[in-house]
């Protein structure tokens, strides 16, 4: 394989140092090591310890917590005791070699440890430094304790999700954890990297869920002020008031999503269920007036609940009727389509993982970016068709120092497959040593107990 068939990672050459966290940080940084970033996950000598009774009784660290074989994949492992000064003098010793650190402590600690902003940006002026909290840095309730869920209840995000008439309802810890805290923490220390690369200056990222979560609402906040969207849950076009915006039980009892919004997707979904007959006259586009919702959900419901699942997925298969069966995590990995993307891949334990997002490819490197080749890409020897589990080793990149080249998914759409997630302390010896460290200095520290 030609390095040249290598899809690019726009981080190459950005070094990350995670403090540790649980959730929304470890998360960014996972996103960050997926674009190409080296990110060193800080380990407390607990987790080493607990890493070790697990691996003495037959378990494994991702088995207790300590690691997680997604989040923490394509990473390595520093072990290193942060409320101790020799602790502190080791992230000194790295400082040089960073572009960016990660924090997920409550407000106040790092500064406490001697290893907050200021202290490290006086140390290295280009530095970005991420912080991701629930409240935000600052507040009245700055330093209350609180998951997800709180977060989008105090920022009025929870209040909005659900259906008319009953009780608000969670999706899961999506919109505070991830889409608000984690992601928007990639996307702030990605922007604090390029300004830093512009003006030599660095800066410190607060990325609150709260802040995140109420900025997800952006849309709906526009919509409210247009007049085209009311506060409350079950009313709206986007939140199941809409019939043509829903979920509907099958027959069999499965159940289908329907998202036909636009008129000609509308008109589409119409006629494959062969009910316009049954439905109100309606001018084109009038199917968006919420007077003719109560009687279009009748038909819909009549019209797919008397259809099993795989019924209607024949129906609609290939259709723009905007509407797809609800599909389990093994039948949307088995799907055709997800399988060319390689949107799943299993680990060498059989770990389902997500695959990276989005994909990158030079101009000409792949069809959809300009290349006359549709098919796969720099695909390594051996490599497993995509949705199957690995064979072996996942591939460690070149960076690593290992010399193996990148194991390369994804077929026409390709992406390089990250790393497996690291053991705790694997890293450690090496780490050190890119800093600077002798084996002298490394086996002092491990007798101070600061490296665990």
């Amino acid at each position: 394989m030609s390095a040249a068939a290598v899809p690019p990672r726009p981080l190459d050459g950005i070094r990350i140092l995670d403090l540790g966290g649980i959730g929304p940080g470890p998360f960014a940084a996972m996103v960050l090591a997926d674009l190409g970033a080296e990110v060193i996950r800080v380990h407390r000598p607990q987790e080493a310890e607990a890493a070790a009774r697990a691996q003495a009784a037959g378990q494994t660290a991702a088995a207790i917590g300590t690691v997680s074989p997604v989040l923490d994949r394509g990473k390595r492992s520093l072990v290193l005791d942060l409320k101790s000064e020799a602790g502190r003098e080791v992230v000194l010793r790295l400082l040089p070699s960073l572009d960016a650190v990660i924090e997920g402590f409550r407000p106040g600690v790092a500064e406490r440890m001697g290893l907050g902003p200021a202290d490290l940006l006086a140390e290295r002026p280009e530095l970005v430094y991420g912080r991701i909290t629930g409240w935000g840095q600052t507040g009245p309730d700055a330093s209350k304790a609180g998951h997800d869920m709180n977060y989008i209840a105090g920022s009025g995000l929870l209040a909005q999700l659900g259906r008319a008439g009953e009780a608000p309802q969670f999706p899961a810890n999506l919109a505070g954890d991830f889409g608000g805290g984690g992601m928007q923490l990639a996307l702030g220390i990605v922007s604090a990297l390029l300004r830093a690369r512009m003006s030599g200056s660095g800066s410190v990222v607060d990325a609150a869920m709260a802040d995140g979560a109420n900025l997800l609402w952006a849309m709906q906040f526009g919509f409210e002020a247009q007049g085209v969207w009311k506060e409350g849950r079950g009313q709206n076009m986007l939140d199941s008031g809409a019939p043509f915006y829903d979920v509907y039980t099958t027959a069999d009892g499965g159940y289908v999503s329907v998202g036909c919004i636009e008129p000609q997707f509308f008109a589409e979904f119409v006629e494959k269920l062969g009910i316009a007959d049954r439905l109100p006259a309606m001018a084109r586009n009038e199917h968006r007036h919420p007077k003719h919702w109560a009687a279009q959900r009748a038909v819909f419901m009549e019209a797919l609940g008397s259809r099993t699942r795989a019924e209607l997925a024949e129906l609609f298969a290939g259709s723009d009727a905007c509407t797809v069966e609800i599909r389990s995590w093994a039948e949307a990995e088995a799907d055709p389509h997800n399988r060319a993307r390689g949107l799943f891949y299993r680990d060498e334990d059989g770990v389902r993982h997500p695959a990276p997002a989005p994909r990158f490819a030079d101009l000409g490197g792949a069809a959809w970016a300009g290349g006359s080749a549709p098919g796969p890409v720099g695909r390594t020897p051996g490599a497993q068709t995509p949705g199957e589990p690995a064979r072996g080793e996942s591939g460690p990149e070149v960076a690593s120092g290992t010399g193996t080249a990148p194991e390369v998914l994804g077929g026409g759409e390709p992406y390089v497959r990250p790393r497996r997630a690291p053991r705790v302390g694997e890293h450690t010896d090496e780490v050190l040593a890119s800093a600077g460290f002798g084996a002298d200095e490394i086996a002092a520290l491990k007798e101070t107990g600061a490296l665990g």
